[in-house]
């Protein structure tokens, strides 16, 4: 057999080649015909490194065994495939619900389920999220907003009078701005009780991990008020219409910088709509999006208010829940994954981003049953939703939700190309990016799409 060494040698040296050369800006503003040309070359030669290097070549792009220069030069085509080649959209990775939340405490939640034991569904809690990320392998969380531009409006929380407790948990709850909770006055406790707060720790955990996988931020806008049978005087929510999601917009952009973000017109780029960018394969390659956010809205209802006027989302950062066949379709929420496990399959084949949930409610924890989990992971949706990313040991049931062969994320297995591999989706070279994160702040775009 002939020897690999001169083949791995070139490959090593174009890699080594500088940043600037291989990658410049969000996209290579080399045509596309280029850039298909150079994918299907690195899938030959992986093709041809797996072959030479027998049954072991999977646990070498997997960051296991032989020997050390064939390994690193298998992981590293590995690499330069997932950065160049694999798109933001061909990815599954775990997301939590309500990922703030913590369940009520003890006593209170004793007297809420006196009241209704359908208040069980809210017994469950989740770490800080930078514990998220950094244990669990969160890639994608979930925030419950209420607007309150005068501050206060949800500081006080009188039924814990009931219980002889400080009904005040927080001064940052009289501050002016946007909170974070799931149930005004009944469902309030949250590791992060402004939105702002909520983001400085998601930038915090990402500028300290310029490598990870683009974290999604899905923001639900609450505004329903709720019953108050004791007439304790309940918050009344300020409902969301376009100057609130301004004010969104704006706290959203206070904590990160245009180049941390991806956003609507990043994506769109020269496209008619952002639809038509999406149909046409327009979501950026994990070269570009390792190492920023992205943004969307839960709230199908409120995609017009959020609009703005601006159909396909020109200068917003959210990306809204919309339906295929809207100028905004990038991303569509389905979270019934056994009942919509088809039109699942079928938006992510065709471009879309969707979410959908393995659990609700802590049915499938108390009982065990992983029909939905399966369902939702068999999807090939890229966000898969869980209130359970490790069990709650007091259901005595062993349920948790993972991505299978993916910490924290796979490669989607509806539409990763052939040569995508798990290991070389995150992080292959935080200081490579941590440097294109530096030049792309000082440039006055940030992120620039080539079409």
């Amino acid at each position: 057999m002939r020897s690999v060494a001169p083949r791995l040698a070139l490959a090593l040296l174009l890699l080594a080649a500088p940043a600037h050369t291989l990658a410049a800006g969000l996209a290579s503003r080399r045509p596309s015909a280029s850039l298909s040309r150079e994918c299907a070359a690195l899938e030959r030669q992986i093709g041809r490194a797996e072959s030479r290097l027998g049954p072991a070549a999977a646990g070498i792009l997997g960051g296991r065994g032989l020997g050390r220069s064939r390994s690193r030069a298998a992981a590293r085509l590995a690499d330069r495939f997932a950065e160049r080649c694999v798109k933001l959209n061909q990815v599954q990775v775990l997301g939590s619900h309500n990922s703030y939340h913590v369940q009520p405490r003890p006593r209170f939640f004793i007297l809420l389920l006196a009241f209704d034991p359908a208040f069980l569904a809210w017994e469950y809690t989740h770490l800080p999220l930078d514990e998220q990320f950094e244990t669990q392998g969160i890639r994608q969380i979930e925030l419950d907003v209420f607007a309150d531009p005068e501050g206060g409006l949800y500081a006080g929380h009188p039924l814990l009078a009931l219980i002889g407790e400080d009904p005040v948990l927080s001064p940052e709850l009289d501050e002016p701005g946007t909170k974070v909770l799931h149930v005004q006055d009944v469902d309030f406790e949250t590791t992060c009780f402004t939105f702002v707060a909520c983001l400085e720790s998601v930038r915090a955990w990402s500028n300290a991990h310029p490598g990870h996988l683009p974290i999604f931020v899905l923001v639900e806008a609450k505004d329903e008020a709720i019953i108050d049978p004791l007439d304790s005087g309940f918050a009344i929510p300020i409902p969301f219409g376009p100057d609130e999601f301004r004010t969104l917009d704006r706290e959203i952009r206070s904590v990160f910088a245009p180049a941390q973000i991806i956003t609507p017109d990043d994506v769109r780029g020269n496209r008619r709509t952002l639809e038509e960018a999406v149909l046409a394969g327009g979501w950026p390659t994990l070269g570009d999006a390792r190492g920023r956010v992205l943004f969307g809205l839960d709230n199908g209802d409120k995609r017009v208010a959020y609009a703005d006027g601006r159909p396909s989302l020109e200068g917003r950062i959210l990306f809204t829940s919309s339906s295929p066949g809207l100028p905004d379709a990038a991303f569509v929420k389905q979270n019934d994954s056994l009942g919509d496990f088809d039109r699942i399959r079928d938006l992510v084949r065709r471009g879309y981003l969707v979410r959908t949930r393995a659990d609700a409610d802590t049915v499938e924890a108390r009982t065990g049953d992983t029909t939905t989990r399966d369902a939702a992971i068999a999807s090939g949706a890229q966000f898969v939703s869980t209130d359970y990313p490790v069990e709650n040991p007091d259901f005595g049931t062993g349920y948790f939700v993972a991505i299978p062969g993916g910490a924290p994320g796979r490669c989607n297995p509806l539409n990763a190309p052939a040569a995508c591999r798990n290991a070389a989706l995150e992080e292959p070279g935080a200081a490579r990016l941590r440097a294109r994160r530096e030049r792309d702040e000082r440039s006055p775009r940030g992120l620039i799409h080539a079409r």
